[in-house]
């Protein structure tokens, strides 16, 4: 008889489950994890809330997440890199290998990708959120004996922060606007931090993200809602800001921070906010360099070695952990940015 697994399944917008499944069979290459933790993030409270984003919608039962971490509880016969008993973060992103943009070193651009908990093809790619998972085993990065699992289940986002910063280029010794503070902004705050920069500044409308991002490592904070003048001293002699990470999605904290950017500044886009418009003359007359920064690859290693080896403190993110039978309370306080920076999903809690 097979193994069963419960799964916190989306069925139709706030319409979540936990649901019991057959464990599939474990392939060539694969491990099974009984998982530990996992991160609610900004995507799965769109399914949740609204059945999908833009154009992507649910049209099947899905799992949803992908920030998880576990214990290997079964290996392949072919599978030589992990036994049974190791602690892994597992990788939520599968790229095919053999696409133009894959064999081009782009793999987060891959044509083909699998990736945990995504409406974004038919069938659905189902999520991690469930206590057994079946997995590649290159999608697992082994943790510390003493890596609390929860910090270890904030690889995936960590690894998106290590990304954009990437993407800006050096930031030794630069001045750093982080737009937007979500769990991604608090990210990229600590990210920074650990490439230099010499000088964090972040913004958001709420204060309560504030004081966890100066706890990440941000110097200055300000809330543009009760501070509408807040670019004032950083606009001074045509802008005091070398890059801006816009991590918020909004039209207005894009333009607002483009005012404090100084000449060939550099603009890291995060967010996803839909159209948005923006002024051609400044980025024409400071001659800035915008761009995108979407997911990551090689980062997400690095950032379970920086959990590791404890270059890095993401606790300050992690508001609380709810059993998975109380899965609809945990979402819903995961939408209260008010109250909420990064719930947890404790999958081998009862309660």
């Amino acid at each position: 008889m097979s193994e069963r697994y419960l799964a916190l399944v989306l069925h139709a917008p706030t319409d979540l489950r936990l649901d019991e499944r057959e464990v599939g069979p474990i392939g060539p290459g694969q491990v099974m994890v009984r998982v530990g933790m996992g991160g609610i993030c900004g995507s799965d409270l769109h399914y949740f809330h609204h059945g999908g984003f833009g154009a992507i919608r649910v049209k099947e039962p899905m799992a949803l997440g992908h920030e998880v971490a576990g214990t290997v509880s079964a290996v392949a016969a072919d599978v030589t890199t992990l036994k049974v008993g190791d602690r892994v973060a597992v990788n939520p992103s599968l790229p095919c290998g053999r696409c133009q943009y894959c064999l081009e070193g782009l793999p987060n651009q891959c044509t083909d990708m699998r990736y945990f908990g995504s409406a974004m093809r038919t069938p659905h790619v189902q999520g991690a959120f469930r206590n057994l998972l079946v997995c590649e085993a290159i999608q697992c990065e082994p943790i510390g004996a003493d890596t609390p699992m929860a910090l270890a289940s904030l690889a995936e986002p960590f690894a998106v922060g290590l990304h954009a910063v990437s993407r800006a280029g050096s930031l030794l010794g630069k001045r750093v606007l982080v737009s937007g503070c979500g769990p991604i902004g608090a990210m990229v705050v600590a990210a920074a931090r650990l490439h230099g920069a010499a000088e964090i500044i972040a913004t958001d409308v709420v204060d309560a993200p504030l004081k966890v991002v100066r706890a990440m490592g941000a110097d200055k904070t300000h809330n543009v809602a009760s501070e509408p003048d807040w670019t004032q001293p950083y606009a001074r002699n045509k802008g005091q800001i070398d890059v801006m990470f816009e991590c918020s999605g909004n039209e207005r904290a894009l333009r607002s921070g483009l005012d404090a950017m100084r000449p060939r500044g550099v603009v890291v886009q995060l967010g996803l906010g839909g159209d948005v418009s923006v002024p051609q003359n400044v980025i024409v007359a400071k001659e800035l360099l915008m761009m995108g920064s979407f997911r990551f690859h090689a980062e997400f290693a690095l950032a379970v070695r920086l959990i590791n080896d404890k270059r890095v403190d993401l606790a300050p993110v992690i508001t609380r952990a709810f059993g998975m039978k109380h899965a609809v309370e945990a979402f819903e306080l995961a939408s209260d940015r008010q109250r909420a920076m990064k719930v947890l999903i404790d999958f081998g809690s009862d309660v």
